[in-house]
């Protein structure tokens, strides 16, 4: 399970990566939910390496859009 989890976690990255890019912040709201698959996942197996990369990739889009305006 924990390498469907960093499966995730790489496809979130992407989202992620362009979501930083000016205007297309909105992606960051896909990466939201893809994130939380992750880390159920990831939740599930023995070994947290997934869980706790999707987690960090989730920090970083809640804070991308926190800093746009998409979470007040």
């Amino acid at each position: 399970m924990n390498i469907v989890s960093i499966l995730i976690g790489l496809v979130l990255l992407v989202f992620v990566l362009v979501g930083l890019i000016p205007l297309l912040g909105w992606l960051n709201w896909i990466a939201l939910l893809i994130g939380a698959v992750g880390v159920l996942i990831g939740a599930l197996s023995r070994h947290k390496a997934g869980m706790i990369f999707n987690i960090v990739l989730l920090a970083i889009a809640i804070l991308r859009l926190s800093l746009g305006g998409g979470i007040l």
